[in-house]
């Protein structure tokens, strides 16, 4: 007798015991009173030997069927909890969609979307946060430019802001400017985190040309909100994302440096949540939206 149906056939003998008859087990299950029958017998013909004792007024279980019916009744009681996670994943979920964002990030690349996604999916909607705590606690996505590498979260690469170097042309006056990615050494460098502490190190790419420079940061840090003030502040020559930089440019207060030259882009940003929020259709909306809108944010205007 094949094992494949044996899980079925404890669940059957869980519910006859329980409902104390077959017909009964038979309408709970929603079969026919003969495929308990079946079911009860097949069992007992696979374990070798009788679960249940038969009269006219009553059931009971045999000796071995006593030793069965706790596993059996744990059959019934793991399927019910695997309908009822099952039923969590197609149930509509409702209240507002809790976003949480880096603030630099967010409040400029993210902040318009914030409409237009309104205007999509009506029945979303929003609580935002311009902050994004180190927990899981009271937020279904965080929009940040670090992914997650703790267990129990997924995350989407949204993209990678292009960045670019650029200083204060008062501070540009003071110094040479820079011809060439190696005349960076001299010059005050505020730039992300260092790669190799203490120092960061830069790679370009002009054509077919590689260059590689190691700096000493006069500023290193985390926030690019922070490296653009340092830059704007005339401290030095600012590694800073693209958007921060463009209306620094258009209105000449700030000036790129070596702009024939591309810089990698210093961080990525992704979409991060719980995997337990992975089939909620919000987040899903949510973050296929980003995926789409986001990115040409990303991009460089040619301002």
């Amino acid at each position: 007798m094949s094992l494949l149906w044996t899980p079925a056939q404890l669940a059957v003998l869980a519910k006859v015991v329980d409902l104390n008859g077959f017909s009964a087990a038979a309408r709970a299950l929603g079969v026919p009173k003969a495929a308990v029958s079946r079911a009860v017998a097949d069992l007992e013909k696979s374990l070798g030997t009788k679960v249940l004792e038969r009269t006219t007024r009553r059931i009971s279980l045999t000796h071995a069927g006593r030793l069965l019916y706790p596993h059996a009744k744990r059959v019934v009681e793991e399927s019910e909890a695997a309908r009822a996670v099952i039923g969590k994943l197609h149930a509509p979920v409702t209240g507002p969609l809790r976003v949480v964002a880096d603030p630099t990030y967010g409040r400029v690349l993210f902040t318009p979307l914030v409409p237009r996604f309104l205007e999509s999916f009506p029945d979303v909607p929003l609580d935002v946060s311009m902050d994004v705590p180190e927990d899981a606690d009271g937020w279904d996505v965080a929009i940040r430019t670090r992914s997650s590498a703790e267990a129990g979260f997924t995350f989407r690469l949204l993209g990678a802001p292009p960045a670019l170097l650029a200083a204060t042309p008062a501070y540009l006056q003071q110094r040479t400017v820079p011809g060439r990615p190696e005349d960076l050494r001299p010059h005050d460098l505020l730039t992300p985190e260092a790669t190799d502490p203490p120092q960061y190190r830069l790679r370009m790419e002009r054509g077919t040309q590689r260059a590689e420079v190691l700096l000493s940061p006069k500023l290193a840090v985390n926030d690019p909100a922070v490296l653009h003030a340092a830059t704007a502040a005339g401290l030095g020559i600012g590694l800073l994302p693209e958007f921060l930089c463009r209306q620094g440019l258009a209105t000449g207060r700030l000036k790129q440096v070596l702009p024939e030259w591309i810089v990698p882009p210093p961080a990525a940003l992704y979409a991060i949540y719980p995997a337990a929020l992975e089939a909620d259709l919000r987040v899903q909306r949510f973050v296929e939206f980003l995926a789409a809108n986001i990115v040409p944010a990303l991009g460089v205007t040619g301002e």
